[in-house]
């Protein structure tokens, strides 16, 4: 994984990372995560990767390129990995509580971006909600509120 993350921050900088860089490998455990979510299913759509490029655009304000090359390495890097560990730690040790129930809500949205829930992906963002030692009921009321936020609910 940091192999990865210094080849995405040379290639958007020009120059190595340092210890200041550290809100980059934040950006690709996030990215990693919702892409674990929009694959749980066994079907990445259109809508769904169009909803993950746009959330993270807006949350690390990155342009059209940074976005694709960090979705890009994001999904290698769920392809490759055994399992969640690696991304989860990161954020849990970076992220404060709000920080960590605001990405829930931010899993959800990508599971809901075709308008259906899959039992999957449900598993999925529960279990990323468990690793990240988010409580239950923040767990359900981001749920909630993404569902109420795109008329689902």
């Amino acid at each position: 994984m940091l192999d990865t993350i210094n080849t995405f921050f040379e290639r958007m900088t020009g120059r190595e990372p340092n210890d200041q860089d550290q809100e980059l490998t934040l950006e690709l455990a996030v990215a990693a995560l919702m892409c674990e979510v929009m694959r749980a299913d066994g079907e990445m759509k259109a809508i769904e990767h169009q909803t993950l490029r746009e959330m993270l655009q807006r949350r690390f304000r990155l342009d059209d390129t940074a976005v694709e090359t960090l979705v890009d390495m994001a999904q290698q890097e769920v392809e490759d990995a055994v399992d969640h560990y690696q991304f989860v730690r990161l954020i849990r040790d970076e992220y404060d509580y709000p920080q960590r129930v605001a990405l829930i809500g931010r899993l959800w949205r990508v599971a809901y971006a075709d308008s259906a829930l899959d039992p999957l992906e449900e598993a999925r963002v529960r279990k990323i909600s468990e690793l990240l030692y988010v409580e239950h009921a923040d767990f359900i009321m981001q749920k909630l509120e993404v569902q109420q936020a795109l008329g689902l609910a």
